[in-house]
């Protein structure tokens, strides 16, 4: 069993700052791609970013330059630093880790951002 455990969502003004975290624990022996999406009501689930176990980032264009994904392998965290939050950014953020030929998800976490 693989456990995700995400902190950090909130409600924010928009152009403010938050910060996601996402903790792995349990069967996680091969801890490979990490990554966050989201899902705004009435919208499909997106990639927001992603990074391999050796650092390597992937973002959505209507987040790059303003989110950075980043990971502790020690810690088998991932975060999420975001910046300049939009209106539209508002969404259930949710955690993703590719553990040897399995997907999780964590429980998701609310990210509100006012106008």
């Amino acid at each position: 069993q693989v456990q995700l455990v995400e902190s950090g969502g909130g409600l924010v003004q928009a152009g403010g700052s938050l910060r996601l975290s996402c903790a792995a624990s349990g069967s996680i022996w091969t801890l490979n791609t990490m990554g966050w999406y989201r899902q705004a009501p009435g919208k499909q689930r997106e990639l927001v970013a992603a990074i391999t176990s050796g650092g390597s980032t992937n973002y959505a264009n209507s987040v790059k330059g303003r989110f950075t994904i980043s990971r502790d392998n020690a810690k088998n965290t991932v975060y999420l630093q975001m910046h300049s939050l939009k209106p539209e950014d508002t969404a259930v953020y949710y955690c993703n880790a590719k553990v040897g030929f399995g997907t999780h998800w964590g429980q998701g976490t609310q990210v509100t951002v006012s106008s």
